[in-house]
C-alpha cells in the first residue's frame, strides 16, 4: 500500500470510536453530552496552552479551571453566562509566557463553541447536532480520499500543505448531500443544502486556523492523545469551525426543534 495510505488504519479505528461515543452522547443528551462537551473543551484548552508553551502543571491547572467554569455555566443562563465564558480566556492569556492574544482568541472560540453545543442540544434537539457532526465528518473523510485520489493544486499550500483543491470542493459536495439528505426527515426548506456547504467551508476553515496556529508554534499535532490525529484539537479544529458559524446562525434565523 502506497506511504500516503499509511495513516488510515489508525485513523479509521480511533474516528470510528469516537464516532461511537459520539452518537451515543448527542443521543442520551443531557448530563451526558454535557460531560463529553466539558471534557473535550477542557482537553482542547490544555492542548492550546501546551502548544504555547505553557507545559507542565499550569496549563492543567487551566484545563480544570475551564471545566468547572464550564460546568456552571451549563447550569446558568443570561448575561453573566458571556462574562464568565471569557474567565478561562482571560486568565489564560495573562499566564501565557507569550502570543496571549493568540491564546486569548482560540480560547475564546473552543470555550464558547463547547457552551454553545451544549444549549443548542438542549434548545433545538439532536438531530441538528447530528447534522453538524455529520457535515464535518463528511467534508473530513471527502476531502481525504479526494485529496489522495485526485490531488492537484493545493488550497493554501502556505498554511496547509496536504490540503488540496479537489479534497475541498468534494468536502462541499459531500456536506450538500448531507444537506438533501436531513430534508428527507426533517422539516427544514431547502436552504439546509447549501447551508451544509457553508457549514463544509466553516470546517475546512477551522482546520486552517489550527494548521496556522501549530506553524506559528513550529508543532507538528495539538498532542499525542489520539492514534492517527494527534490531539483532541486536531480532530475537533473543523467541528469548532462549523461549531461557531452554526452558532451564528441561530442567532440570526429560527431554528426549528427536532426530537429524535
Amino acid at each position: 500500500m502506497s506511504s500516503k495510505w499509511d495513516d488510515l488504519a489508525p485513523r479509521l479505528i480511533s474516528g470510528l470510536v469516537m464516532i461511537v461515543l459520539g452518537i451515543a452522547a448527542i443521543r442520551m443528551g443531557g448530563v451526558w453530552f454535557q460531560m463529553l462537551t466539558v471534557f473535550v473543551t477542557a482537553v482542547m484548552i490544555w492542548e492550546l496552552a501546551n502548544m504555547i508553551r505553557q507545559e507542565g502543571e499550569a496549563s492543567m491547572l487551566l484545563a480544570a479551571f475551564t471545566a468547572s467554569v464550564l460546568s456552571g455555566l451549563l447550569v446558568l443562563d443570561g448575561p453573566v453566562s458571556a462574562v464568565l465564558l471569557l474567565l478561562p480566556a482571560v486568565l489564560g492569556m495573562l499566564a501565557m509566557p507569550r502570543e496571549r492574544l493568540t491564546f486569548f482568541l482560540f480560547a475564546v472560540g473552543i470555550v464558547a463553541a463547547g457552551w454553545g453545543l451544549v444549549s443548542f442540544r438542549e434548545t433545538h434537539g439532536g438531530t441538528w447536532i447530528f447534522w453538524l457532526v455529520i457535515v464535518v465528518v463528511v467534508t473530513d473523510v471527502a476531502g481525504y480520499f479526494a485529496g489522495r485520489i485526485f490531488g492537484g493544486p493545493k488550497f493554501w499550500p502556505r498554511i496547509s500543505p496536504k490540503k488540496t483543491w479537489s479534497g475541498t470542493v468534494a468536502g462541499w459536495i459531500g456536506a450538500a448531500l448531507v444537506g438533501a439528505l436531513f430534508l428527507t426527515f426533517t422539516n427544514a426548506g431547502r436552504d439546509l443544502i447549501w447551508i451544509s456547504a457553508v457549514l463544509s467551508l466553516a470546517s475546512q476553515l477551522g482546520d486552517i486556523a489550527e494548521s496556522a496556529l501549530k506553524r506559528r508554534m513550529g508543532v507538528k499535532d495539538s498532542s499525542a492523545l489520539i492514534p492517527g490525529h494527534g490531539g483532541l484539537f486536531d480532530r475537533f479544529d473543523g467541528l469548532l469551525g462549523a461549531a461557531l458559524l452554526m452558532l451564528l446562525v441561530s442567532l440570526l434565523v429560527d431554528v426549528p426543534r427536532v426530537n429524535i
